[in-house]
């Protein structure tokens, strides 16, 4: 069952969430940048963002989830961006583009269609005329899957001093724009009616 969230949601479904982190990213989680700490702070970072929506995937248990936000007017999304693309590329309105920041799935129900299921159901039915997210570059089945999705390389970015350089995607084309489907509602982390 696909659901979506606000922030009261999310924070509701703290502990879940950070259980799919933690065994996402078991082999990184010894490095400052992925300590689960400072990973709940950027979250808790995003939540502020207008646009800020989070969809999970549950069977009994949680699967996995994506989420992101609009980039607001003088966003620092862009700042240590490397490559060369037309300024005003970079310089955001506060509507023109939506920020996927997580998009994570149990590695154990990894390559059944869960990744791709969540990635929709988070860009359905958006305002944005457009998408970014950041992939490491040796990620190469998260990166082939997004490119296979219609996602391009835009540059990289180094979002902070002390993260990795990740290679930064854009979609143009956000997809099906029809009704959300079987969607659960959650606002504040109680049930809510059915979407669309």
């Amino acid at each position: 069952m696909l659901c979506r969230h606000d922030a009261a949601g999310m924070r509701a479904h703290r502990e879940a969430l950070l259980t799919v982190y933690e065994e996402v990213y078991a082999d990184e989680l010894d490095a400052p940048f992925f300590a689960p700490d400072r990973f709940w702070e950027r979250l808790e970072s995003y939540a502020q963002w207008p646009g800020f929506s989070l969809v999970t995937l549950h069977d009994d248990d949680l699967i996995g989830y994506s989420l992101g936000y609009r980039l607001p007017p003088r966003s620092a999304w862009w700042r240590g961006f490397l490559g060369d693309v037309e300024p005003q590329e970079l310089v955001e309105d506060g509507e023109r583009t939506f920020a996927v920041t997580q998009l994570m799935v149990l590695p154990a129900r990894q390559r059944q269609g869960h990744g791709r299921a969540l990635h929709d159901a988070l860009l359905r039915r958006r305002p944005e005329r457009r998408a970014t997210l950041l992939v490491k570059p040796d990620n190469v089945p998260a990166r082939t899957a997004y490119l296979s999705w219609g996602w391009e390389l835009f540059g990289q970015v180094r979002p902070f001093e002390d993260a990795p350089v990740y290679d930064s995607l854009m979609l143009t084309s956000m997809p099906d724009q029809g009704g959300e489907r079987g969607f659960q509602g959650d606002r504040g982390g109680e049930p809510g009616g059915i979407f669309g």
